[in-house]
């Protein structure tokens, strides 16, 4: 994962340490990213720092600026911004 890991650790079941990452995005900021891919819902896949991103209403290859509007442990769901 290229997103970083924070130094808290909890331990799993199976005996392997599972770490929490903090995403690299916040809620209400606003970010600028290429859609590299299409979702089966049809949105689009933006990535910052390797932490996915979905934005509605985008086509893959279109640069957009886009604000968060939720964040979960494995991505993030934004929503383009009119320049």
């Amino acid at each position: 994962m290229s997103y970083y890991y924070i130094q808290q650790r909890k331990w799993q079941r199976s005996g392997r340490p599972r770490f929490y990452v903090k995403p690299p995005v916040e809620v209400d900021k606003e970010y600028e990213a290429e859609i590299e891919e299409m979702s089966r819902r049809g949105g689009g896949i933006a990535r910052i720092k390797g932490f996915i991103i979905f934005v509605p209403n985008t086509e893959q290859g279109e640069h957009v600026k886009f604000k968060i509007m939720r964040v979960g442990k494995r991505f993030a769901i934004g929503e383009s911004v009119l320049d």
